[in-house]
């Protein structure tokens, strides 16, 4: 592999809030992904890939510096600013030599009404877009671009017809990245490419939901009994209330009353029923893998394409009727906290790996500064996946569990606090000072639809992960600098 020899460019794709299970050929023949489908066999597929936290921001902060949100104490959505330490991976290769570009979403402070407030990031690109709204009086490159194409985003989001593709902010993250990587050409780069969609309100452009008839696509996980089930977590923080999934609860309480959740709420009113919804959200997908399709192209076109690590994934997933639920909050099912994530490096990295190891987010910064020669500090928890990629190990080994956290992410009423332990067979879910817990045996029930928490015959085994539980969440814990003296 003498491509580890050169210090290779990032390009760092990452969506938000995309499931998992919609990549075509990881499982799902539903939906469109021609481009990401070539991306797997060029590489590596971590099918059991969990993030940090269902929420954003703690998730972003999260695979951004190698630590879980707990230890950085950056863990809800809505900080006024993003802490001195850790440094962010861009800033430590920003550092190294790399010249650093950030395009679309960063959301590692609260962006509410305004830019957020940035961090020592190490971008000096920057193309900021927080979400596809036109509500700041100043500093969002994406609107600005609406503008200058002679459109009014603020106007083109009250449409039905959704925002046209070519105004897209997916399309705009494309335009923006394949600008950086022609002008950056000889010296090596990141780009750190944040697409809005496929979040909500699922509004795709019409000519691409015209693509996906609601009922082909892949329904969702739901049983009579999520609605009990979802009923004895109530309380808990979450975005919609539990209800069959001809019916969602697509509501949400969370922004205040603006222009903004207006339109989210009319444009979505007639479209509650979740196969509606996911033939949204398969459509967002493919104008997604379109644009990407773009970007590599100019890769290609450009000679870089040997000399490139592409990563994509996503920051979490969402709910999309399963389980009577949507959108996000304090649960940790399959379709929130796992996530897609693929590498590939022609030449360097093993192609056509499928890897069925248990992954976290928080091994991408590690491996992408082992990939460049770079130490990797204690301080992270991450565990770098070079040797996996390089063939050095085989594909199903990493981790022994993947945990990921809640701690009034968002502003709800509850200030709710959870965990999640999974050891590849069991999840343990705890809701602190609930008194709550779900218990899951993915081996025998991958649908998590009978929740053993209570049944007498797994008391023992429930007490045995607790016990993993709280040691996994002590072990990684930052203890702080490095020791100087005895004393």
């Amino acid at each position: 592999m003498d491509n580890l020899d050169k210090r290779p460019n990032i390009l760092w794709i990452c969506t938000d809030q995309q499931r998992y299970d919609t990549i075509g050929t990881l499982g799902n023949d539903r939906v469109s992904t021609p481009n990401l489908d070539r991306l797997v066999g060029e590489g590596a597929a971590f099918e059991r890939a969990y993030c940090q936290s269902p929420i954003c921001t703690p998730s972003r902060a999260s695979f951004l510096t190698g630590m879980y949100p707990s230890s950085i104490r950056v863990t809800r959505n809505g900080n006024p600013a993003f802490p001195d330490f850790p440094p962010l991976i861009s800033k430590t290769l920003a550092d190294a030599g790399y010249t650093c570009g950030l395009i679309g979403k960063l959301h590692l402070s609260s962006a509410y009404r305004r830019v957020e407030t940035r961090a020592d990031d190490g971008y000096s690109y920057w193309q900021y877009s927080h979400a596809p709204r036109d509500d700041w009086r100043e500093g969002h490159d994406y609107a600005d671009w609406v503008r200058s194409k002679g459109a009014d985003l603020s106007e083109l989001v009250k449409d039905p017809a959704g925002v046209p593709a070519e105004l897209h902010q997916t399309t705009w993250c494309a335009e923006k990245t394949i600008e950086f990587m022609r002008a950056n050409r000889g010296r090596p780069w990141l780009a750190s490419v944040n697409i809005y969609d496929p979040h909500p309100p699922f509004n795709p452009p019409a000519a691409y939901r015209d693509l996906f008839d609601p009922k082909d696509v892949k329904p969702p996980i739901f049983q009579p009994s999520d609605l009990a089930q979802q009923q004895k977590l109530a309380a808990l923080d979450f975005q919609s209330t539990a209800r069959d999934p001809a019916e969602l609860d697509i509501k949400s309480p969370i922004l205040p009353q603006t222009p903004t959740r207006q339109y989210v709420e009319a444009e979505t009113e007639g479209a509650r029923d979740a196969l509606t919804l996911i033939a949204a959200y398969y459509a967002m997908i493919k104008l997604i893998d379109d644009q990407v399709g773009r970007i590599l192209a100019a890769l290609d076109e450009s000679g870089q394409r040997e000399d490139t690590i592409v990563i994509f994934t996503s920051d979490h997933g969402e709910s999309l009727g399963d389980h009577g639920l949507i959108l996000k909050g304090c649960r940790f099912y399959e379709g929130l906290a796992r996530v897609p994530l693929i590498w590939s490096w022609p030449g360097a990295f093993k192609a056509g790996v499928r890897s069925p190891a248990l992954v976290e987010l928080t091994d991408i910064a590690p491996t992408l500064l082992d990939v460049c020669g770079l130490t990797i500090p204690d301080y992270m928890t991450g565990q770098s996946l070079l040797p996996i990629l390089s063939g050095r190990q085989p594909p199903a080994a990493h981790r022994e569990f993947v945990r990921c956290e809640y701690i009034s992410a968002i502003d709800l009423p509850d200030g709710s606090v959870a965990s999640m332990y999974f050891d590849g067979r069991y999840k343990l879910v705890c809701y602190h000072n609930h008194a709550l817990g779900e218990l899951y045996d993915l081996e025998t029930d991958p649908q998590e639809l009978a929740d053993l928490w209570e049944d007498p015959a797994h008391q023992t085994l429930k007490g045995e992960l607790l016990q993993r539980s709280f040691n996994a969440h002590m072990s990684t814990l930052y203890a702080g600098p490095e020791r100087i003296g005895p004393m």
